[in-house]
């Protein structure tokens, strides 16, 4: 079994890896002279691009039996889920999440394909660990044995991690519902956190729909590459990203739940807050009252030549607030 290895030339610098299936799960990489050989007959050939560098629309121009239209498409930069087919080939597009370190996972990586019977065409900007995991599957000679099997390994691979990013999702609410209620003086850090999730949920959600759609036309077509098996298992995908989005939504669903919840929160600790300054006032109303009419610098204020008279004030003022406290308990109010 030979060990498939990535190439890079200098010659293409938009080529970053040629394989020449072997029809059994292995590969062998394929140097610049090798690919210039490669007919049909030889076996499955799969060109990996990076579509941002000069050469590379050049280079899928100069490419025998490639349709003009199919190359172009292959550069693309801003593109959407889609099928097409062409002639005797699949074009089709692809988006995945975002697994490369320090990126966020809604920042969607795109990812075209072009197939054909007896070839493989993908470009990306951005690297794609789904890639990679076909690149090592090869090596280890458990990769895909022709453009069919090429196209459900992708899928499954980008499908699984999608699925490890939505079940992310879900635990980190789960998370932000406990703190609820045992970190109430992290509340403004909550309120972040949650907008950042229902954030991520929306934006993968809307990325992850058309992808939905496009499987689900994919299992329908009628490409010489894709048996009926092949069409049932591409099936199976569909509905697992159709599982996903119903995921995001109810996902969201829970986060606009939680911020209610977050917000109830809020809003209880603010009343109470509000009536305890309400009970406050309410006692010191009456004693401001008599303080503000004894403070009236008028002649005739009673008491003002008894040496008692400020005690006793005191007094009664004091007697005025426990009888006031003990009236709003009587009620419940406190």
């Amino acid at each position: 079994m030979n060990t498939a290895v990535a190439t890079r030339t200098s010659e293409i610098n938009g080529l970053l890896a040629a394989y020449g299936l072997d029809g059994q799960g292995g590969g062998r990489a394929l140097t610049t002279a090798e690919i210039g050989q490669w007919n049909p007959m030889t076996g499955t050939l799969w060109l990996h691009l990076d579509f941002s560098q000069d050469d590379t629309a050049e280079f899928l121009h100069g490419l025998p039996a490639l349709s003009p239209v199919v190359a172009e498409a292959l550069c693309l930069d801003e593109t959407r889920p889609r099928v097409d087919l062409i002639a005797d080939g699949l074009l089709i597009i692809l988006r995945a999440v975002n697994t490369n370190p320090g990126a966020e996972p809604d920042d969607m990586v795109s990812i075209r394909i072009w197939l054909e019977p007896h070839r493989i065409i993908t470009s990306r900007r951005r690297r794609l660990k789904s890639i990679q995991d076909l690149q090592q599957n090869l090596g280890q000679g458990t990769g895909p044995s022709d453009p069919g099997s090429f196209l459900l390994q992708l899928i499954d691979r980008i499908g699984f991690r999608t699925s490890q990013t939505v079940a992310e999702l879900e635990d980190a609410i789960d998370a932000l519902e406990e703190q609820f209620n045992t970190e109430r003086q992290a509340i403004p850090r909550l309120r972040g956190d949650l907008s950042n999730l229902r954030r991520q949920c929306a934006v993968l959600r809307r990325h992850i729909a058309p992808q939905r759609d496009a499987l689900e036309r994919l299992s329908r077509e009628t490409a010489p590459m894709l048996s009926d098996n092949l069409r049932l298992q591409l099936r199976e995908e569909a509905d697992k990203f159709r599982r996903y989005v119903e995921d995001l939504d109810l996902a969201r669903e829970r986060a606009m739940v939680a911020h209610e919840q977050l917000q109830a929160i809020i809003a209880e600790e603010q009343n109470q807050r509000m009536f305890l300054l309400s009970i406050v006032a309410a006692i010191f109303l009456p004693l401001s009252f008599v303080t503000g009419l004894l403070g009236m610098n008028v002649g005739g204020i009673p008491g003002s030549d008894n040496p008692l008279a400020f005690t006793l004030l005191l007094v009664g003022m004091v007697a005025v607030a426990v009888a006031l406290f003990l009236f709003f308990r009587q009620r419940r109010w406190i």
